[in-house]
């Protein structure tokens, strides 16, 4: 018997088909976080440029963890950075190699290439939450990114620390598997980030989202 996977078989992934919400992660009590999934399937706009003018001022290849329907991918292609997608979506990697951009269907956790070079590696809208378990995911960011390399991460608007087992809702109030999630605020992320090895290189905010560089200490 088949296993349904989260963001593989529920609304998230119809959604990046179509382009269109809404579309929330629901916990247990209820309480609902909305996803962009709109915006995430447009053009890179507004604060995205932040994070795209700080990769092309590195330099590097980049490694998008994540990457979702590939806005930053495709981004990042136009301004002549090399880059690489990874996500666990099909529908995601599949819109993002009809954007032009490279794109594997792997979870951050699977074997990846060039693992310990890349420049930088990006964790946006919300991915920090992946797994659940924001210290292994840092812990495995930091062997992805080359001994020189950057972090990048947009972290919670409020200073939040919490984990919550939630399930991806569609606008039909279709619900897909549950699994755990993580939310966390710049102090709780830089706490974590330096028992990751990963100390703070930068903070910044653009339009209204939060984000941090870190590197290794």
């Amino acid at each position: 018997m088949t296993v349904a996977a989260p963001w593989v078989d529920d609304p998230f992934a119809d959604a990046v088909r179509t382009g269109r919400g809404p579309l929330w992660l629901r916990r247990e009590d209820g309480r609902r976080l909305h996803l962009d999934i709109e915006r995430w399937c447009a053009p890179a706009a507004g604060a995205d440029h932040s994070l795209l003018h700080r990769c092309t001022q590195l330099a590097t290849p980049v490694l998008d963890l994540g990457c979702g329907p590939g806005r930053l991918v495709a981004a990042l292609l136009a301004l002549g950075v090399p880059v690489l997608g990874v996500d666990v979506t099909r529908a995601a990697v599949a819109r993002t190699v009809g954007l032009g951009g490279p794109a594997l269907c792997r979870s951050v956790f699977d074997r990846l290439p060039a693992e310990g070079r890349w420049g930088a590696a990006l964790l946006a809208d919300g991915n920090l939450g992946i797994g659940g378990d924001p210290d292994a995911l840092l812990r495995r960011s930091a062997q992805l990114i080359a001994p020189e390399g950057l972090l990048l991460v947009e972290v919670d608007p409020e200073e939040v620390d919490e984990r919550a087992v939630v399930r991806v809702e569609g606008a039909d109030g279709r619900l897909g598997p549950a699994f755990p999630w993580a939310r966390l605020g710049t102090t709780a992320t830089l706490r974590r980030a330096r028992a990751a090895g990963l100390l703070e290189a930068e903070r910044w905010t653009s339009y209204g989202r939060r984000f941090l560089a870190l590197r290794k200490g």
